[in-house]
Order: C-alpha cells, then sequence, then structure tokens
C-alpha cells in the first residue's frame, strides 16, 4: 500500500495550524496539493485581488518545491473564484506568466460565493519527478 506523507514549505502560512490541513499530500509519484490562497504568512489575505492571485501562485510554488516539483509538473488544475468576470483578467496575466508554453495543464474553473475571505483559490495535482522520489 502507497504510504502518504505530508508536505509544507518552509514558511508555512498559519492557516495550516488554524484550519488542521496539511499544504499537500504527497502518495507515490502524485502530489495532491490543498487550495493556496493569497494570504500573508499570518493567515490574512492580501486585500489587492491581482496581487492576492499573485501571492497565491507564490504559495503553490513553494508548496511544490517542498516536495521536489515545479509549475512543469502539474497535471491538473482547479481554481475558485467569487466574480469570475471581473477577474478574469487579472488571473490570466498571472497564469499566462506562469504557464509559458505547452503543454498546459488541465483547468478547471470554479465561481463560488465564498473562500473565507479571498477571493481567489488554486489547487493542483502534480507527477513527483523521478529525482524528486528518490530524495
Amino acid at each position: 500500500m502507497t504510504q502518504r506523507a505530508a508536505i509544507f514549505p518552509a514558511n508555512r502560512h498559519a492557516l495550516y495550524e488554524a484550519h488542521g490541513y496539511s499544504a499537500a499530500i504527497r502518495s507515490g509519484d502524485l502530489l495532491f496539493v490543498s487550495g493556496q490562497v493569497g494570504s500573508h504568512s499570518d493567515g490574512t489575505p492580501e486585500p489587492d485581488f491581482g496581487r492576492q492571485v499573485q501571492l497565491a501562485f507564490d504559495n503553490l510554488r513553494a508548496t511544490l518545491e517542498a516536495a521536489g516539483c515545479t509549475f512543469d509538473d502539474i497535471v491538473d488544475v482547479t481554481t475558485f473564484h467569487t466574480n469570475p468576470e471581473t477577474q478574469f483578467e487579472a488571473i490570466m496575466a498571472v497564469k499566462n506568466r506562469t504557464f509559458r508554453s505547452p503543454p498546459y495543464p488541465n483547468w478547471t474553473a470554479v465561481g463560488v460565493n465564498w473562500l473565507a475571505g479571498f477571493d481567489f483559490e488554486i489547487k493542483v495535482i502534480a507527477r513527483i519527478p523521478e529525482e524528486a522520489e528518490r530524495a
């Protein structure tokens, strides 16, 4: 049976402890990353929407790196948006800076009415590179 291991970035934010969840779970050669939000280290949301999205991607990057992964290892993305119509342009700007060329990961965007004080959340599944599996 495949064992699972919790993964946390070096500078983990307060939300993990406050709400009792792991940043990611490693199971075999897959990494299941919890929803990452644009939170500061104390768990508070970044008020500027564009910076909140960038901070969510930065928090995601830190979690991926803790498992030996990069954005290139992502195979599936789910994002949650409180107002997709008005937020689309800001999200696409960060997405396009992050995923610059094909093949792009699968992507599902979901409109929601509540994200615990945040306006954007991103969760992913990544394949852990073989060299990181051995580490």
